[in-house]
């Protein structure tokens, strides 16, 4: 993989960052619709990409980027930008099963990435088997246009690739193991509301992927 393919990528991503509109304030709702206080704001990256349905960011490091949704087409973005064009880097995605939003909300949201060498992508979750590197950047962000989410992370882990972090609802026992089994201490107990699993690729051993999970907090935009 070339040095060229990343900085193209980099400056791809960063065009993106760019479109989103930070000053812009949500319209009132109309009588028998969602608030939507986000989607002035991602508005032009919608158009640009209609498969576009939030953003993901960890504060202080280079994990910053869309996330894209594509149920009918599984997999498509692991192997394609946000133009739909092939790209080895891809762009971060919504597990095809899973749903998103205020009226029918799967327990567990699950996002892939890639964990390229370069530092891209989903590179940075990988530091996380470092307790430093947690306490340093314990939460993140997920925008979607209906909801703002800090997500509190309570543990992170190495685990095949079939293991049952990837169901679409954890029993409290469960995550009762992923903290125990976690490459840092948050000090959090089992959460009891919806839960974002991040995923990447873990090369200790074949197939293996390295999970971060966090209890999703609705607040008002920081932006």
């Amino acid at each position: 993989m070339c040095i060229r393919d990343s900085k193209k990528t980099e400056s791809e991503f960063s065009d993106l960052q760019s479109m989103i509109d930070t000053s812009a304030t949500p319209e009132p709702a109309a009588a028998g619709e969602d608030v939507n206080p986000n989607g002035a704001k991602f508005a032009a990256l919608k158009d640009k990409n209609a498969d576009f349905i939030g953003w993901i960011s960890i504060d202080g490091t280079t994990l910053d980027f869309p996330v894209m949704y594509a149920p009918d087409n599984k997999d498509f973005y692991l192997r394609h930008d946000f133009n739909k064009q092939y790209s080895v880097y891809g762009v971060p995605y919504l597990d095809e099963k899973t749903t998103l939003g205020a009226n029918a909300e799967s327990g567990n949201l699950i996002i892939y990435g890639h964990n390229m060498k370069t530092g891209l992508m989903f590179a940075p979750l990988i530091k996380y088997k470092s307790q430093a590197f947690f306490d340093a950047h314990p939460y993140l962000y997920l925008y979607t246009p209906s909801q703002t989410y800090k997500v509190h992370l309570f543990a992170g882990m190495e685990t095949p690739h079939d293991s049952e972090v990837y169901s679409y609802n954890l029993s409290s026992s469960y995550l009762q193991e992923c903290i125990n089994s976690s490459t840092f201490n948050s000090g959090l107990g089992v959460p009891t509301g919806n839960i974002l699993t991040m995923s990447t690729c873990d090369y200790d051993y074949a197939n293996a992927r390295y999970v971060l999970l966090g209890e999703l907090e609705a607040i008002d935009d920081p932006w």
